[in-house]
């Protein structure tokens, strides 16, 4: 009985000795993250670069940029080297959004949706709720939340990375069947379900799937050759599973190359045609944190899927999936654009994001 006892207290003692171990590993990592967090501000492009690369032998980071009406590109792997000027595919993530908001910009030329217009003048839905309108859901203003929650989910969460694997656009529908936009409609909020359903909107006017939608638009259109739904083929490894019938392809289902986000780039400041960001259709948002403004990012205000950022003068848009991360700014004026691919996680040292911004700021000075 006594050996009982003694064994009992032995193992709630290594439990709470683990826990404490644990809870005291967290803390550190946590102080070890705001430290590098304050010193990151002041790093220079190529230090923040080098940081992100220094003994990491998996890393493969594409750096590419518009100026002079000239575009180049340069891919670094670990520690910095220098490695073949090979246009590898990544996943872009949400830069998806901006070329499903240009797709979105098109129909409205062609006289085919009305940003006013709510979306049930699209898509069969139930009297009673209310909805949000085309521009509400292009611009994060719908009152939609990031997500809700669908049981495919739930498998995803143990076997792949892509939470919105197999939720289809009959889900999508029904959970649209259930929801009313809420008192916080007009304020700013982040969501990938809206644009979800913006990808159903088009779906429903053109009787076509989203996924042959986008890869004829991209090819037609914007006369990118190697932008594509993902089917997982390309070059580098951990990209999502996808299913082309899933409802949120939309939201950041696309992967890409350097020559063609560059190409894209090249359009944006050409402004021609459907391209959707211009200063005359931004709307003011509340997006600023701390961190933000610590990391000199300024979502200020967004016109169609694009941010611009008032303080650096510069539209731009970032992505991340699991093992990738991206970055797409554009300055008008100055016409100039850079763009980050990288196959590491956002959450990875310093991400694409804060890269691309270094680097625009340095570039806009010369």
């Amino acid at each position: 009985m006594k050996k009982s006892r003694s064994r009992r207290k032995t193992i709630i003692l290594g439990l709470v000795i683990g826990l404490l171990v644990v809870v005291v590993a967290l803390i550190a990592l946590s102080f070890y993250g705001k430290t590098m967090m304050k010193k990151i501000p002041a790093l220079s492009f190529a230090e923040a670069l080098d940081y992100t690369l220094k003994d990491n032998p998996e890393a493969i980071i594409t750096v590419g940029f518009v100026k002079d009406g000239q575009a180049s590109y340069t891919v670094y792997g670990n520690n910095s080297a220098l490695l073949a000027p090979v246009p590898h595919t990544y996943e872009i993530g949400s830069l998806t959004k901006t070329i499903t908001s240009a797709m979105v910009a098109k129909a409205v030329q062609e006289g085919n949706v009305r940003l006013d217009d709510t979306i049930d003048a699209y898509i069969a839905l139930p009297s009673g709720n209310t909805y949000p309108t085309i521009g509400e859901l292009v611009t994060h203003t719908s009152s939609y939340k990031p997500h809700y929650f669908e049981w495919p989910m739930v498998g995803n969460f143990f076997s792949r990375d892509n939470d919105f694997y197999g939720i289809t656009t009959a889900m999508l529908a029904r959970r649209l069947s259930s929801l009313s936009v809420s008192s916080k409609r007009g304020t700013y909020e982040y969501s990938n379900f809206g644009y979800a359903v913006l990808g159903l909107v088009l779906q429903e006017l053109y009787d076509t799937e989203y996924a042959t939608l986008v890869d004829a638009f991209v090819r037609d259109d914007l006369s990118l050759r190697h932008t594509y739904i993902s089917t997982m083929s390309g070059d580098l490894d951990n990209a999502w599973d996808w299913k082309r019938g899933d409802a949120y392809l939309s939201a950041g289902g696309l992967v890409s190359n350097i020559e063609d986000m560059l190409a894209y780039a090249q359009l944006q400041l050409a402004g021609q045609g459907f391209i959707g960001a211009s200063q005359e259709s931004l709307k003011q948002i509340d997006a600023a944190t701390q961190q933000f403004e610590l990391l000199d990012i300024h979502p200020d205000a967004i016109a169609m899927a694009w941010m611009w950022d008032e303080q650096n003068g510069m539209f731009w848009h970032n992505g991340a999936t699991s093992h990738y991360n991206s970055y797409l700014a554009f300055d008008p004026v100055r016409q100039m654009a850079v763009v980050i691919l990288s196959n590491l996680s956002p959450n990875s040292r310093i991400p694409a994001t804060v890269l691309g911004i270094k680097l625009m700021k340095e570039l806009q000075l010369f």
